[in-house]
């Protein structure tokens, strides 16, 4: 065992994010494609008696501390995987927006699986691991494995996709939150409103091509997010960055997951810059940050 263990762990964007019929059980058949970027948490654990959590960084005021943190959450279902009582101190150091549609929860809950794995000498596989996360939440799997994946079931079950190259993203983020069962139960008002019945979903061809090929104006063109619409109703401000976007040349435009951060896709490092000045300039969102992908999961550092 080692005293102190260090994860990195990325954000997601949704590159499409297709929502099925309510099931049963709440949730709804999802086809839910993640891409991983360059924007990180760090979640140290370290030695204790006990379970503890501690945020800082950005927007941390924002985040519980107590047993509603994913990180803590995480960790207990290991312990109680492992079959004895186990403690750590866990620190985040957040830079994920926080209840941004850009899933920083799951990510420091799947860095806390790793780290906790590691502090405590368990020797988990990743498959064993993974099998943990997918009880904590439908992104908390995708967190450990980074890269670009499609997510089918409630977004849990993932299988890879392959890329070629890098994407050059900026994000737009918002003031505030908004919550992912409210955007999902203003997704169903809508649809029951203008009397859709939402199929099967399926992943797109044109989106698996764009990305095997690494073709970014294609890219552009195939992102689509159903939850879109609701989050817009929730906060219509929405709206306007993301036209803002598009008008500064963005190749794509959308909501990441049930947002409020808006997602553009830029043509190249030095596009991204400049669409990240446009926006930061227009006033119509809280701030900018650009990043890259895909990039790996969950990662000791």
């Amino acid at each position: 065992m080692t005293s102190s263990v260090t994860v990195r762990v990325p954000a997601k964007v949704n590159l499409q994010l297709s929502v099925g019929p309510l099931r049963d059980d709440g949730f709804h058949d999802l086809v839910n494609v993640f891409h991983a970027v360059s924007l990180f948490d760090e979640v140290t654990a370290s030695e204790a008696d006990t379970l503890t959590v501690r945020v800082v960084g950005d927007s941390a005021a924002q985040v519980p501390v107590d047993g509603d943190n994913l990180a803590i959450r995480a960790a207990r279902a290991l312990a109680a995987r492992a079959g004895r009582p186990y403690g750590a101190n866990l620190v985040i150091r957040k830079h994920i927006p926080v209840a941004g549609g850009m899933a920083g929860g799951s990510a420091d809950a799947a860095a806390a699986l790793v780290a906790c794995d590691r502090l405590w000498g368990l020797g988990l596989s990743r498959d064993d691991l993974r099998e943990i996360a997918a009880d904590l939440g439908s992104d908390v799997p995708f967190a450990l494995l980074g890269g670009t994946a499609v997510g089918t079931g409630r977004g849990e079950t993932l299988s890879p996709l392959p890329v070629s190259g890098r994407f050059h993203w900026v994000f737009a983020l918002a003031d505030g939150g908004l919550s992912t069962p409210q955007v999902y139960g203003e997704c169903d008002r809508l649809r029951e409103a203008a009397g859709q019945r939402p199929g099967w979903p399926a992943l797109s061809p044109a989106l698996a091509q764009a990305l095997r090929d690494g073709d970014a104006k294609a890219l552009g063109g195939a992102l689509v997010n159903d939850l879109q619409p609701a989050a817009i109703m929730l906060r219509r401000s929405l709206a306007r960055t993301l036209e803002v976007g598009r008008e500064h040349g963005a190749l794509g435009a959308l909501v990441s997951g049930s947002g409020p951060t808006c997602a553009f896709l830029a043509e190249s490092e030095v596009h991204a810059r400049e669409l990240a000045i446009s926006l930061a300039g227009a006033g119509v969102c809280r701030t900018v940050v650009g990043a890259y992908g895909p990039v790996p999961g969950a990662v000791l550092v």
